[in-house]
């Protein structure tokens, strides 16, 4: 099994959780979109650290784990004319769109 994030409670960095809502045929649009907004902009931001993509085995969500080193980082990436038009389009595929940033406070991993 490959290990996709390295999630660590003893960096202060900002988890952004993004769950959107799609219709399941958009899924894979919205999967898309997100890895090339990610691979032409958002890794170039400063902060940035990583995103995964997650897709709901029922087709109707796109959950993208992202982090960066402080939450300044993130909000000086959506401030940015660049990485708000990645944004933009993300939201007229996806019919409802939860970004919250989070703070890992407890992290168990497999002995």
């Amino acid at each position: 099994m490959t290990v996709t994030a390295n999630i660590d409670s003893s960096r202060p960095v900002a988890t952004l959780i993004n769950v959107f809502t799609v219709p399941p045929e958009r899924q894979q649009e919205l999967i898309d979109l997100l890895a090339q907004a990610t691979e032409t902009t958002m890794r170039h931001q400063p902060g940035f650290i990583c995103a995964n993509f997650h897709a709901s085995r029922d087709g109707q969500r796109v959950i993208n784990y992202a982090q960066w080193e402080s939450e300044e980082h993130y909000w000086a990436m959506r401030a940015d004319p660049e990485a708000q038009i990645h944004m933009d389009e993300a939201a007229t595929i996806a019919t409802d769109v939860q970004p919250r940033l989070f703070t890992v406070v407890s992290h168990h991993p497999r002995p």
